[in-house]
């Protein structure tokens, strides 16, 4: 059975609280209710409203945003509600009556942008369609992604790589993006649109990427290679993001003062990729820890 995992993340406003599921719970559609007479599609934001401090219930793709009353604070009571909301998911509690409701979908919008890596383009969607990011090389490696394993029914499809809001995909030689790229476009949308699973629910804990195991590798490892990730993760990855790829720390050899990383996506086999390493991370890391690392070597994912 799938282990449902509630975060609280606080918003702009104080008065709303969102909490965040590791799964998504909706079918890429969005609710809203103001009271529980509106909320008769959804089992869970009746539950809710029941709570006398619940004003508003949000449901969409994998978090429940909710408002409040002012005769209480957050702070007071949001455990209390995470813990009522993971229990309930956990108990198989429907989140929304497919047979009753009339969603109010947001509609979807797919671009394509090119990346630097010739072979590669990023198809970037207006909605969040991962909780986390996934490579796939292979139809064989693409079993728990419906969303990849279609893809690679186009015999130009190399590898996908799928994020928080967008899919890089790799090509063969075999065909030009013009000729391709708004079939690929519009595939990508209808499938997003027609409510069907980006990513099993599952995918996340066997492919370890859950909250609670990427903790646990990172709590593990030496003081330098928890410095070095953080690096990355500041000043690297949103960089590399921007451009369809991803680089995931491997590890550090001390004796060596080497440091070992992969590069996915649009990132990986791409012409740049060496250059970026040597002139930008390898510096940038050895400016920012000093006497800590020689050199950086990557692999392609």
């Amino acid at each position: 059975m799938n282990t449902f995992k509630v975060s609280i993340q606080k918003t702009s406003n104080d008065n709303i609280i969102k909490f965040e599921v590791n799964q998504f719970i909706t079918k890429h559609q969005s609710f809203e209710f103001n009271n529980i007479d509106e909320a008769k599609p959804s089992p869970l934001a009746k539950q809710l409203f029941y709570l006398p401090f619940i004003k508003k219930v949000y449901v969409s793709g994998n978090f429940i945003a909710v408002e409040r009353y002012n005769i209480v604070e957050w702070k007071d009571v949001q455990d209390e509600v995470a813990e009522q909301i993971e229990a309930y998911l956990n108990d198989g509690g429907l989140v929304i009556d497919d047979a009753s409701s009339s969603p109010k979908k947001i509609p979807v919008t797919v671009y394509a942008e090119s990346t630097p890596n010739p072979s590669v383009m990023k198809f970037v969607v207006n909605k969040k369609i991962a909780t986390s990011l996934y490579e796939f090389t292979s139809i064989d490696e693409a079993k728990l992604s419906p969303l990849a394993t279609a893809l690679f029914h186009f015999p130009f499809v190399k590898s996908v790589f799928i994020e928080e809001n967008y899919i890089s995909i790799t090509k063969y030689d075999m065909a030009e993006w013009q000729d391709i790229t708004l079939e690929l476009r519009e595939f990508i949308k209808s499938f997003i649109e027609d409510g069907k699973n980006i990513v099993l629910p599952e995918a996340t804990e066997k492919f370890k990427q859950s909250t609670e195991q990427l903790d646990h590798q990172f709590d593990v490892l030496d003081d330098t290679s928890k410095e070095i990730i953080n690096i990355l993760e500041e000043y690297v990855k949103p960089a590399v993001a921007s451009d369809g790829g991803n680089i995931q720390f491997i590890g550090y050899d001390a004796e060596n003062k080497n440091v070992s990383v992969m590069l996915q996506g649009a990132c990986s086999g791409c012409p740049s990729s060496t250059f970026t390493l040597k002139n930008g991370i390898e510096n940038m890391l050895q400016q920012m820890l000093p006497g800590k690392v020689n050199t950086v070597e990557a692999i392609n994912g």
